[in-house]
This record gives C-alpha cells, structure tokens and sequence, in this order.
C-alpha cells in the first residue's frame, strides 16, 4: 500500500481543486499556474502596478479555481489598511440612492474591499452617529451620498479618514472631491426639448424641500427659456408642490385650472411626473397631444407608466466609477483632485409623455 504524504501541505496543485485533492494554496501555486511572477500576482491582488487585461484575467481565474484566499489579517496589518469602506446614503429607497450604492459596492468588491452601508434617513443626528461609527471600525475610506441637510456634511475625525461627497456639496471643499450629475445640463435640455416640440408655457414642478440638485436643476430651466426668449414668470411657470397626495391633486387642477395655458411640465423627479400623470389623465387632458411631460432619474416604472414616461437618465455607473477610482487615489495618498468638482453628464430618455 503507497504510504500517504507525511503533511497535506505537501500535495502539489497541478490542476484546479475540482479534482478531490486539498490544500492551503499559496500566492506561489498562483504564480505558478498562472504562468506569472509572484510580483505580478500581487499586483493584481492589489489592484496596483502594471499588467495586462490578459494577465489580471487568467490571475483571477487561477485564483477562482483553486479557491485561493488571501489572508487579510496579515495584509491589512502589512499595509494599514482595513480594506473597508465606508457608505453614507440618505434614503435607500431611493432608486438612484440605491442604484449608486449598488455599484460602488460591486466596484469595491472586486477589488477586495468590503463595505459598510449606512442609512441617514436624512437626520443630521444619525448622520453624525454613523461617522463615529465608521471611524470606529478604522474604515480607509467614506463616501457620502448627498447629505442630511443642505448645509453639507461635517466631519470632525480625530485622525484623518480619506472621503467624497456625491450629489451634494460638504462644508469644507477643500479636503474633498464632490461629484454629481450635471443637474443644470439636465434642466436645461429637458426645457429645450419641450421647446422644440412648441411649447410656449412650459412649467417647472418641485417639492418645498428644494435641494441644490433640484436648484441646479430648475436653473438650467430658466436659462432654456431664456435662450429661446421666453419670459419665465414664477406665478405661471413654477408650481411648488407639498408632501401629501391629497395637497397635490388639488394644486395641480388649481394651477391648470387658473394656468389653462400651460402646455408642458418639467418635474425635478419621475415621482412627481408620474403624479401628474395619473392627475392630467383623470382631468381628461391628452398626453403628450395637449400637455407634455418630462421627470428626473429614469425610475424604472417610468418605462411602464401610461403613457410612459420621458425622463433625465443620471449615468450612475460613471458616477460610481469616478467615486471608487477617486477614493483609492485619496487613501493612497494621491491628492491632487482634492478641493475639486466632477459633473457626470446626463441624457434625455424620450417616450410617449412627449413623442
């Protein structure tokens, strides 16, 4: 009978774990089956240096079949790092909240960090609770998605913690990247498109809470009738709107009512436009024939709405791009985007609310 290996550490991996054989695999069984250095199999692991697409490819295949794990007690000890980040968010309902902190998340995955996800609720007090929480768990880094309150984020770290802010300004630019969409591109083209299919009354619809996206927004608005020279008269081309269903309906068949002019509505998001949707169609007005309407965000219902509904698409892949590249740069102490702004251009999606 062949006598066993004197250690099961022993057993040389000439193929993938697949074949019943079990063993603690090294970054050299990596290397080697990989037909790489050592070098450049942690390189890849790290996400830092130079090699191909090719190589990251076949490393990362090697390193699925065999089932390799790398030891991050020793390599966050090695290098200071916790390899965890930090995820401020005010509403995770919210889709493009959501959809953003999806893919920052996926995005840091691959690269091997894991994340922490916070939700505000939009509270000032919550917000600031989870901070200490972060910098309790030595996060290497936050990122904040837009903010509890307009005044912007605060952060009062005993020790330095690398962040960024998406979609809404902190107090202090000058320690930080802010990215966003282009809100004003937004309002801008969505009000001009209008225009070019004739309307002469169009009106911009937002909530009470006014954010700075939202002001961006209705900026870009009054620029697109003013370079098409139309007038923008607050009483007839803006109609502030409160929380409740119930205020709603009653503001916007008061408006139409007192406004029968109005021929096109622009909304600071697909929530409020699928409102007025559902309102416009129990008073009898034709979409898009007497009234036309464009949202914000591309929610996916607006796609299922009747008719469906036209909306401003934020490229949230870009933005959590830009975000994750960004924030590793910062952590390896790369500042030379700090005190920055990044805009992401925005698109407009046409369906039947305007065609």
């Amino acid at each position: 009978m062949q006598s066993a290996p004197a250690s099961i550490n022993s057993l040389v991996i000439d193929y993938p774990k697949e074949v019943n054989e079990v063993r603690n695999v090294t970054i050299k069984d990596i290397a080697r089956l990989s037909g790489v250095s050592v070098a450049t199999v942690s390189r890849v692991i790290n996400n830092n240096g130079r090699f191909s697409e090719e190589t990251r490819q076949k490393v990362l295949q090697v390193i699925e079949e065999t089932g390799y794990q790398m030891n991050f007690s020793a390599k966050s000890l090695r290098m200071n790092r916790s390899f965890t980040i930090g995820i401020l968010v005010p509403d995770i309902s919210n889709y493009f909240f959501a959809d953003v902190v999806q893919q920052i998340e996926e995005k840091f995955f691959e690269l091997g960090y894991s994340t922490i996800i916070c939700n505000t609720a939009r509270n000032s007090d919550k917000e600031q609770k989870y901070l200490t929480i972060l910098e309790s768990k030595s996060v290497d880094g936050i990122i904040v998605i837009s903010g509890a309150s307009e005044e912007g984020i605060e952060f009062n770290f005993e020790k330095t913690i690398p962040y960024i802010c998406i979609d809404r300004k902190p107090k202090d630019e000058k320690n930080t990247l802010f990215i966003s969409s282009n809100h004003y591109q937004g309002g801008f083209i969505a009000t001009e498109k209008l225009i070019e299919l004739g309307s002469k009354q169009p009106v911009i619809v937002l909530h009470q809470l006014l954010t700075s996206s939202s002001k961006e927004r209705a900026k870009g608005f009054v620029d697109a009738m003013k370079k098409n020279s139309l007038y923008f008269d607050e009483t007839v081309n803006q109609l502030i709107l409160g929380t409740e269903q119930d205020d709603i309906t009653q503001q916007v068949t008061d408006f139409l009512t007192k406004h029968p002019e109005t021929d096109s509505f622009f909304t600071t998001n697909d929530i409020l436009a699928l409102k007025i949707l559902k309102i416009v169609k129990t008073l009898g007005i034709n979409i898009p024939a007497s009234l036309k309407v464009i949202g914000f965000d591309d929610v996916p219902s607006s796609q299922y709405s009747t008719p469906t509904l036209s909306s401003i698409r934020q490229n949230t892949e870009e933005i959590a791009r830009v975000a994750t590249k960004s924030l590793l740069a910062f952590i390896d102490g790369d500042d030379k985007q700090q005190g920055k702004q990044i805009l992401i251009p925005v698109e407009l999606v046409s369906r039947e609310s305007i065609e």
